[in-house]
């Protein structure tokens, strides 16, 4: 499953893991401006540059997650089971699911401008191919002005308001949320030495967060990642603040051998990423390389009718020293 946050420290950033059993080639795709953007009826031929991480399928980016020129992220998390899509309907104005990432990017500058778009449309079930139907996902949408959750479920597109800045999987989020009351106690700092009164003896220092959820599981993961992000501290610099955002990842990130899937297979946490939204900067890391590799946005000419696309760096990088 997945796990996406925000984190603002001077600049604001959101990224996400990508947890699943396999990978389906993604790269890091910048969509420059006037590239077309298919859509019902035709196609948007003019609107904001935006970067992230795409499967790219008959030249067409099925984007996981990106960041616009002007500082609106997106990111899709899986929500099976929940999920549902209306077919399109004459005289309702609907958005393929599989457009909705790079429709929202190319045409909102904001999280408010993102609100009222969803208001005045659907997301319907058209699939991108045969091949391809539509993934069950849900969306966190965020900027530095806040975060909003997308989900389209059986009673209609539902959009709430995000007070942690965080999002994972099932259930649907107002039971997420709902949650974090089962921790209100949870904390940084050394607990009490007592026991309703009693004293008691600790183990050690460093036992701040105590009770904080370890599992993978959806659930768990939000409140934990929550808890991280709300507490992570970091310089006010790029390295710092980017490393703190991968550091916040890391809290929920899954290992190979310890999420078995029905199949025998396992699923990992194939990319993380962090996107730096004022400059329009995105890095990632692979499960296989812990380096930390960025893309500019500003660097690719955006004014291009072309996609640019660039082959994760998965192989380990390790720096010897003799």
């Amino acid at each position: 499953m997945c796990t996406a946050a925000t984190y603002c420290n001077g600049d604001f950033y959101f990224g996400r893991n990508l947890d699943y059993e396999f990978s389906y080639g993604e790269h890091v795709t910048i969509t420059p401006r006037n590239y077309p953007i298919r859509l019902h009826g035709g196609a948007l031929d003019r609107h904001y540059a935006l970067i992230g991480m795409a499967h790219i399928q008959n030249d067409y980016p099925l984007y996981y997650d990106a960041v616009n020129e002007k500082g609106l992220c997106i990111a899709g998390l899986n929500f099976v089971g929940n999920a549902v899509y209306p077919p399109v309907t004459q005289g309702v104005a609907s958005v393929p699911q599989y457009a909705l990432i790079p429709w929202l990017l190319g045409t909102c500058a904001t999280v408010a401008e993102a609100r009222n778009a969803l208001a005045r449309v659907v997301v319907d079930n058209t699939p991108f191919a045969p091949a391809l139907p539509c993934a069950q996902l849900h969306w966190l949408v965020a900027d530095r002005s806040g975060c909003i959750v997308v989900e389209a479920t059986a009673d209609g597109l539902h959009v709430y308001d995000d007070p942690v800045g965080v999002l994972t999987n099932n259930p649907p989020f107002p039971q997420q949320l709902a949650a974090l009351r089962s921790y209100t106690r949870l904390s940084p700092s050394q607990p009490p030495a007592d026991f309703c009164g009693v004293p008691v003896t600790l183990d050690s220092r460093g036992m701040g967060a105590l009770g904080l959820p370890g599992d993978l599981s959806s659930p768990s993961r939000f409140v934990r990642a929550a808890f991280v992000r709300a507490n992570a501290r970091a310089a006010q610099t790029e390295d710092a603040s980017v490393s703190q955002f991968f550091h916040i990842l890391t809290s929920v990130e899954q290992q190979r051998g310890c999420c078995e899937l029905d199949d025998g297979q396992y699923e990992i946490t194939l990319y993380s990423s962090c996107c730096n939204a004022d400059r329009g900067i995105y890095y990632y890391t692979t499960y296989d390389n812990s380096q930390i590799t960025g893309v500019k946005l500003h660097a690719a000419d955006l004014d291009s009718a072309q996609l640019t696309a660039y082959p994760l760096a998965d192989t380990q990088q390790i720096r010897w020293e003799n």
